[in-house]
């Protein structure tokens, strides 16, 4: 979207199956499209980037005949056709695996078709899992009738990069498919932001509101003595400190504005039933440092915030222009621009 924005004027974007529900500004939208309406000033199309949205019971209300059978295509082709009067170049975004939306008869294979739209399909991780999930879902679209013409390589290993690449393009060498070099895996990426964590626990994020979108790196327990602790801090930590653990919470909270250790704590989360000490909740406070109180155990915190998976949302402003600055550096959009417009293509490296 971001190098698309740099070569025209007007870009659009839409999702045609939108299976993650979220309200924006009233409208019921997919999470992706909202996010991509949020970061790009895209608001007034929200209605048309996300036609349909599976949400609660919507597939049981389609196979129950209360939804008519044609009505999800004929939603997705008007909205479609009225971006693409208005924009200069327009992302279609898939859903999944290519058969998603199957239940509603409009799987991705399916809206290709109908759109008329050359497919990039994306597929992550080395040589082999990258051929798999092609081969896995190359027979859908052939299927129905639409055309895959690149694969695009993400979170490729950076010391692998060049290797993995030629090996694909050795096995797609005789296949219609091109093969293109996406994002590098990313530490920075993949991990969750403080927002992320206080959104995903439902909870508010006290204490420096602008240190919001700053990126956790580390989940560490303080479980051992406090100098111990904050002498194995590393960079970027959220530090989860039992609420009755005062001299921690302390500690904490008064080397949060002393610069050097500021880089290495991030925040701290707090579970516990036990209330935080008055005079402890009054230094917490007065430091400012960012920290979510938790009804939960320790134990119950730790693992849901390991084993969260971060998504990237409009306030993740590093992430967000990292992302930019990557994309420049790494992707040559003419070369794929040309690739979805050209009939008959020599084949070419993208990376």
């Amino acid at each position: 979207m971001h190098l698309a924005k740099k070569k025209y004027a007007r870009v659009g974007f839409i999702k045609p199956i939108g299976p993650k529900l979220f309200m924006l500004d009233g409208v019921q939208m997919d999470m992706d499209a909202a996010l991509i309406a949020s970061i790009y000033g895209l608001e007034d199309d929200r209605r048309l980037m996300s036609p349909v949205v599976i949400g609660k019971g919507y597939t049981k209300q389609y196979l129950g005949g209360e939804i008519p059978a044609g009505l999800p295509l004929e939603r997705i082709t008007q909205a479609c056709r009225e971006l693409e009067e208005k924009n200069n170049f327009l992302i279609i975004e898939g859903s999944g695996h290519g058969g998603v939306g199957s239940v509603i008869g409009i799987n991705n294979a399916q809206i290709a078709r109908a759109l008329n739209a050359p497919v990039i399909m994306v597929a992550s991780g080395g040589v082999g899992s990258v051929i798999d999930a092609v081969q896995l879902n190359l027979p859908l679209f052939k299927q129905e009738g639409a055309e895959v013409r690149m694969v695009l390589v993400n979170k490729l290993i950076p010391e692998l990069r060049e290797e993995t690449l030629g090996y694909l393009d050795r096995f797609f060498a005789n296949r219609q498919q091109l093969v293109a070099g996406a994002f590098d895996y990313s530490r920075t990426l993949a991990n969750p932001t403080l927002v992320d964590l206080s959104n995903l626990l439902k909870l508010p994020l006290h204490g420096d509101q602008h240190a919001r979108s700053r990126i956790v790196h580390n989940i560490q327990l303080g479980a051992a003595s406090s100098q111990r602790v904050i002498d194995t801090l590393q960079d970027s930590t959220l530090l989860l400190v039992t609420s009755s653990r005062d001299e921690l919470i302390v500690t904490a909270s008064a080397l949060y504005n002393i610069p050097a250790y500021r880089k290495k704590l991030a925040g701290l989360v707090i579970p516990g039933h036990a209330p935080i000490s008055e005079i402890s909740q009054k230094i917490l406070d007065e430091s400012n440092i960012p920290y979510i109180k938790v009804e939960k155990t320790t134990a119950e915190a730790f693992t849901i915030l390991k084993e969260h998976v971060s998504k990237l949302t409009a306030d993740d402003h590093e992430k967000i222009d990292l992302i930019k600055h990557s994309a420049e550096k790494i992707l040559k959009f003419d070369a794929v621009d040309a690739m979805a417009t050209q009939q008959r293509r020599p084949r070419l490296r993208v990376a």
